[in-house]
């Protein structure tokens, strides 16, 4: 770590961080949870982010110059060293007044909209991490940990929280949200090493515009999903319309991101059987998805 000075200097300025935290009255172990949950998120993104210039070279210096042939492994054993400067000015943007005042004004303050692309908030926290060109992607990932810290947020703001609890709470982490463990990610790696078709890695056999539809299938049912929330007043009819337009066109996304995946795979020279297993499908539908698919690109 001594070839990395930004992390030393990161460790020196987390002690004033943690004392931030204690003054606002917040848990500095719970704020550092879920900057570091925010981050590990963008980290998983970052293979796909062009601009992203900064942890490919902040890894090598980890890996001790260059991390070779071992790069996914080096990926998950340095994440946490590599994006520990990143974490700690999330974690001081947080507990800012004036950012919570940014994600307030993003939220139509007393007019209420949809959370923008181009919103403030997130373009500031952009800045704050060095990377100006992350504000957009940070907005449009929903569902993660910032998405929950901005809700709780705004709900604070407007008033409208309900009893205490973790909708209330902007440094509740959900379990969904929570980064997967070094050991968790070891095993995997080793598990993908180990069965068929894991010769070559996802990212190697997988066209980017196959994998960025995918990710934006999922995307797209999970903000519809989002959407669901506090949106079931009014009369029984008008209700359950909305929620089942709402869900009905989720169900359709996730339907065509299963039947990508499905081809994916296979293609990658995972065995259809495992495929249909995992997928929990019969020959007959995966062969169906396999036709879909094929017919979509034809069109």
């Amino acid at each position: 770590m001594r070839g990395v000075p930004e992390v030393a200097a990161a460790q020196r300025r987390w002690a004033g961080v943690a004392r931030r935290a204690v003054r606002a009255g917040a848990e500095p172990e719970r704020v550092f949870a879920l900057a570091h949950a925010v981050v590990a998120r963008w980290w998983e993104h970052a293979l796909h982010w062009e601009q992203e210039t900064i942890w490919p070279r902040r890894l090598h210096q980890v890996a001790g110059g260059n991390a070779g042939d071992d790069l996914e492994q080096w990926r998950i054993v340095g994440r946490d060293a590599v994006v520990f400067p990143e974490v700690v000015a999330v974690a001081d943007a947080l507990l800012d007044p004036a950012m919570a005042q940014l994600a307030w004004a993003d939220s139509g303050a007393g007019q209420p909209r949809a959370l923008p692309a181009d919103g403030m908030f997130c373009r500031r926290l952009g800045e704050r991490v060095d990377r100006p060109w992350l504000g957009p992607l940070a907005a449009t990932d929903y569902g993660g940990p910032l998405t929950s810290w901005r809700g709780s947020i705004i709900r604070i703001c407007r008033g409208t929280g309900g009893p205490p609890g973790y909708d209330n709470d902007p440094w509740w982490l959900r379990q969904e949200n929570q980064p997967s463990t070094m050991a968790g990610q070891l095993r995997v790696l080793g598990k993908e090493k180990k069965a068929p078709g894991s010769g070559t890695m996802w990212r190697s056999t997988v066209p980017a515009e196959q994998r960025a539809q995918i990710t934006s299938l999922v995307d797209g049912a999970q903000e519809q999903l989002i959407q669901l929330r506090g949106a079931q007043t009014g009369s029984s009819a008008d209700v359950a319309q909305h929620l089942l337009r709402i869900l009905s066109h989720s169900a359709a996304l996730l339907e065509k991101a299963l039947q990508h995946t499905v081809v994916a795979a296979v293609n990658a020279g995972v065995p259809p059987r495992d495929v249909a297993q995992w997928a929990k499908l019969s020959p007959g539908p995966l062969a169906d998805a396999l036709k879909a698919y094929q017919g979509a690109g034809d069109e």
